[in-house]
């Protein structure tokens, strides 16, 4: 059965504005879905309405066979979808470890939380290292590694993942990238939200450019590359 995730003339926003409007886009199970554009254009508001944080309005989001939309969002991560949100967002006075282990909260992951434990060392080495610091005294880098990781326990179906390189310096974000690359070759299916559209077409399989609320363009990262007036008009590259 394909786990792919289907979201199909979706219409979404918040009180009475509407941001999303009549969206339509397939993100391929083991694929790396990216999905640019301005700022404030509906790029993480897709994925609250994916996680069930705000209300679809009209349409509908399917991962499988399984319909995801209208349900809380509680149970949209134990069908599978797990969401990466921006910034840190660890608690603070944790440990690393205490934070990792937070992602392994639904029974099934609780079940296997000391083998995805490993996977998440190995993925990611430093945290390994780090395992019994506080997390608010980790660097900006550390703690989006400790986000990821999180996550990453969940052994969920689709990891979404919301910029992960925001304010981070740029020897770091090289760092995060190479992480996201280790996912995509290793099979994961990954949603990705992403300002630096040139970053993330570099590793992505798919690409979808959202402007006010609608996708005005779909296709590789090669063929983004060959849109100068795309880069130009929507993402001042």
């Amino acid at each position: 059965m394909s786990d792919d995730l289907v979201i199909s003339d979706l219409a979404a926003g918040y009180g009475h504005q509407s941001v999303l409007h009549d969206l339509t886009l397939r993100a391929q199970a083991g694929r790396l879905t990216a999905i640019i554009g301005p700022n404030g254009h509906g790029k993480t508001t897709l994925l609250r309405a994916i996680s069930g944080l705000i209300a679809v309005r009209t349409g509908e989001i399917r991962l499988g066979a399984d319909r995801i939309s209208g349900l809380p969002a509680e149970a949209v991560v134990a069908r599978g979808i797990v969401h990466v949100p921006q910034g840190d967002l660890l608690f603070p006075d944790m440990t690393v470890l205490e934070n990792l282990r937070m992602g392994a909260f639904l029974p099934a992951a609780a079940r296997q939380e000391k083998t995805v434990l490993e996977e998440v060392y190995t993925l990611l080495p430093k945290l390994r290292d780090r395992e019994n610091q506080i997390a608010r005294t980790l660097s900006g880098g550390e703690r989006r590694m400790v986000g990821i990781g999180r996550g990453l326990m969940a052994s969920g179906r689709v990891l979404m993942l919301d910029e992960p390189s925001l304010g981070l310096a740029p020897i770091v974000i090289e760092q995060i990238y190479e992480v996201i690359a280790g996912l995509r070759r290793a099979g994961r299916s990954i949603l990705l939200v992403e300002e630096n559209a040139m970053r993330a077409a570099a590793i992505a399989d798919q690409v979808h450019l959202l402007d006010h609320g609608t996708l005005n363009w779909s296709g590789t990262g090669a063929e983004l590359s060959g849109r100068p007036e795309l880069l130009e008009t929507y993402l001042g590259v």
